[in-house]
């Protein structure tokens, strides 16, 4: 494979990742404290069996963010109906950016590569200088030992 096709895969790559990262969000938890138990709820998740009111539909398609995580998406809950609303505390978090995905699979890919190569550069080496050595002696008809 020629240099060029090489760079040009690697940018296609590269593009790709970037294209996945962008079009990824990360997930946002809401962890709930009522009782003295903490719940973690996915903000992507469904709505419990009895959802606070939303005034549209429009809202109901709208992915919730952290400042959805409050005291009384908690209550809105079966594990935390019947406790006072001071008693609740919420905490909202994100995990698995994009962003750090991308990271650890560049890392991977990286490494793994480079390890990759380290294990078959003797072999790339010695076939190179073979093809070198090819190149280079052409025996000349007529000319035998002189």
């Amino acid at each position: 494979m020629g240099r060029n096709t090489s760079r040009l895969l690697l940018f296609f790559i590269l593009l790709t990742l970037l294209s996945t990262v962008l079009a990824a969000s990360p997930t946002s938890f809401c962890k709930c404290t009522c009782f003295g138990n903490s719940t973690i709820v996915a903000l992507d998740s469904k709505l419990p069996s009895k959802p606070p009111p939303l005034p549209s539909l429009a809202d109901r398609a709208a992915k919730k963010t952290c400042s959805d995580c409050n005291r009384q998406f908690c209550l809105s809950y079966p594990f935390c109906r019947g406790e006072k609303e001071e008693n609740v505390f919420t905490t909202c978090f994100q995990r698995d950016s994009a962003k750090d995905q991308a990271v650890v699979f560049i890392f991977i890919f990286a490494t793994v590569g480079l390890l990759s190569y380290a294990a078959v550069r003797p072999w790339i080496e010695q076939w190179a200088e073979r093809a070198r050595e090819r190149r280079n002696y052409t025996p000349l008809s007529g000319q035998e030992n002189h």
